[in-house]
């Protein structure tokens, strides 16, 4: 008796099924997305935070106009 051939739902399911590599590959794609997103806020944050910061119409206090000088080098420098 010979071996029959794989039915059609069997063979369906083999030809969707992802290799390790193939994982492994969109997993590292999915990832430098979402780095890149995150700095994206990170910087997003920052100049919100330094718009705010020039905003204000009060003299600022030492720790504020510190941070506002940061940000600008931080903002800028890049």
């Amino acid at each position: 008796m010979t071996d029959r051939p794989p039915g059609v739902k069997a063979a369906k399911a083999n030809g969707k099924k992802r290799k390790p590599e193939e994982r492994l590959s969109a997993f590292e794609g999915m990832w430098s997305i979402r780095q890149e997103d995150l700095a994206i806020k990170e910087r997003l944050s920052k100049m919100k935070l330094l718009d705010s910061l020039i905003a204000k119409v009060k003299p600022l206090a030492e720790y504020e106009e510190a941070l506002k000088k940061k940000l600008i080098n931080e903002l800028f420098s890049n």
